[in-house]
């Protein structure tokens, strides 16, 4: 490929080949999402979670949960993901995770069950 010399081209030339370099692009672009859309119709995988490949999401997933454990400071955690550090380093002092617990009382009356989904 010729090498191109930009600092001597006027600015009527540089808008040219700016686009020069669109229109390929351009092109480019197209010719590539061909390629996509024909290898996802081989594969079979057109549904939306086709390009991970993981199928359904959790339900859960994102759904906010009330917590569970309550530390000193008023720090709390759902018991969801990583253990907190304030609850790590207070179970290295010897103390149980059962200590941190919030106790839930009696259920409540007038909740509904939810259905699944089918």
């Amino acid at each position: 490929m010729a090498a191109i010399n930009l600092k001597g081209m006027d600015v009527d030339a540089l808008l040219a080949l700016r686009a020069d370099i669109d229109k390929r692009l351009g092109q480019k672009r197209s010719e590539l999402e061909k390629q996509l859309s024909r290898l996802g119709a081989e594969s079979g995988g057109a549904g939306r979670n086709s390009r991970t490949g993981l199928g359904r999401r959790s339900t859960l997933k994102g759904r906010k949960v009330p917590p569970k454990y309550r530390g000193p400071g008023g720090e709390t955690w759902a018991g969801r993901g990583a253990r907190p550090r304030w609850l790590t380093a207070l179970i290295r002092q010897g103390r149980k995770l059962d200590e941190f617990a919030i106790d839930k009382g009696p259920a409540r009356k007038g909740r509904k069950a939810r259905r699944k989904k089918k």
